[in-house]
């Protein structure tokens, strides 16, 4: 039997452990509503550090008719559900609504199953997570009839799949279509995009193509850095990263091939050895290769995110507006609250916390703080802008990052 103490953070945490608790990068992305984001919960129940740890990272995503407890995105744990999800052309979008124990001791699950059918309309599964022993018959049949997964959690923290949700197509929105694109290859990571030249990432597809080990011919003529470049050609999408561990190219990686063949008279070895000229070079791609610069600003810009960033920085300098960090981050976050956050933000709780409140408001002036942004953004992206010639200004690792004197500005606004 549940202690009557088992509140819905301490719901939610169990659940988000059960459905995305896949290896590696195929555990999916999920977040957790900033209302969870207090060190208390109701009536000044303490909410456990390690749980915290566990909802990490928070967000104030709308989903449908409202904001969910939690909203998730990829390999969830396929015996939570009914169907397959294949015939999605994303990874499937989860909502979750948990319910706990309040201060009377009543589970209100059947008003969490009707709040997870309202947030039906933009995504493709939907659970109720409640304590095991207050999940009546009622509630499981009132989740059948609205194909409402419903999840018990036990005192030892397990999660008993009670009913099963069927998988239904539908239209996701902006804001949840954001989560849906952090789960997937291109999802922004710090792991995913370590180093800040162009050069390193348009030259992973030719090593690919080579006849010869990858691994080899990356490090003779490119980058000795094997992981971070074929982990960023995958964030750009120039690759496919298959099972067994090898690569495929994608379109664009076959492209950005048939350029380099086309400009070397179809001999790869030259189009390789103007890689290895290039190894130590500290000069702007604009200027040192303009050719490979115009490739390398197609490729960046085929990347969703840079014309959602470029579209924003271009309103600001129309209005002007000078485009500094925490002016961008603010205006992004006028329109596009969670993926100005998702983008920008580090996924930790310390730095969610401080930048939002627990109504999912922005906090602004936690924008002037260096520590809150992602590395990955404010200067390794941000260097792949500055090098292929869409932004002006260089970009500066977390260490010497001051945010308002960080300028956004485009070389070519309109």
């Amino acid at each position: 039997m549940e202690a009557l103490s088992m509140t819905e953070p301490e719901v939610l945490a169990a659940t988000k452990e059960q459905l995305f608790s896949g290896p590696g990068e195929d555990s999916g992305y999920a977040v957790v509503d900033t209302q969870f984001s207090t060190d208390q919960w109701l009536n000044g129940v303490p909410i456990p550090q390690e749980v915290t740890e566990t909802l990490a990272p928070f967000n104030h995503v709308r989903v449908g008719s409202g904001y969910p407890d939690l909203v998730g995105a990829g390999s969830i744990a396929s015996d939570s559900f009914r169907g397959h999800h294949g015939h999605l052309d994303s990874p499937p979008l989860v909502v979750v609504e948990a319910k706990g124990h309040g201060s009377t001791g009543q589970v209100d699950t059947e008003t969490g199953i009707v709040q997870t059918h309202d947030r039906l309309q933009e995504a493709n599964l939907g659970f109720l997570a409640a304590p095991r022993s207050s999940i009546s018959s009622e509630t499981r049949a009132l989740g059948r009839e609205l194909n409402i997964g419903v999840l018990g959690v036990t005192e030892d923290q397990s999660v008993d799949v009670l009913e099963k949700p069927r998988v239904v197509g539908t239209q996701v929105g902006r804001e949840a279509s954001t989560i849906r694109f952090q789960a997937g290859p291109q999802r922004v990571a710090d792991q995913s995009f370590h180093l800040n030249r162009p050069k390193n990432y348009l030259g992973y597809p030719f090593c690919v193509y080579h006849p010869e080990l990858t691994e080899n011919i990356l490090e003779e003529y490119v980058v000795r850095d094997f992981r971070s470049a074929r982990d960023g050609a995958a964030f750009l999408g120039l690759i496919e990263k298959q099972t067994d561990g090898s690569d495929v190219l994608s379109p664009l990686g076959e492209e950005v091939v048939r350029f380099g063949l086309q400009k070397h008279e179809q001999s790869l070895n030259s189009v390789l050895e103007e890689f290895k000229s290039w190894k130590g070079e500290r000069t702007r791609l604009t200027q040192l290769a303009s050719d490979w610069a115009y490739v390398a600003r197609r490729v960046v810009f085929s990347f969703p995110a840079t014309q959602m960033l470029v579209k924003h920085i271009q309103e600001l300098q129309n209005n002007d507006q000078p485009p500094i960090l925490p002016a961008v981050v603010e205006h992004l976050f006028d329109t596009s609250p969670t993926f100005a956050v998702e983008f920008f933000i580090r996924d930790t709780e310390e730095a969610r916390s401080v930048v939002l409140t627990g109504d999912g408001d922005l906090i602004t002036a936690s924008l002037l703080e260096p520590h809150v942004y992602r590395s990955v953004v404010v200067y390794q992206f941000k260097q792949m802008l500055y090098h292929s010639g869409i932004l002006a200004e260089s970009g500066s690792d977390s260490g010497n990052l001051e945010p308002e004197e960080s300028n956004w500005r485009l070389e070519q606004p309109i």
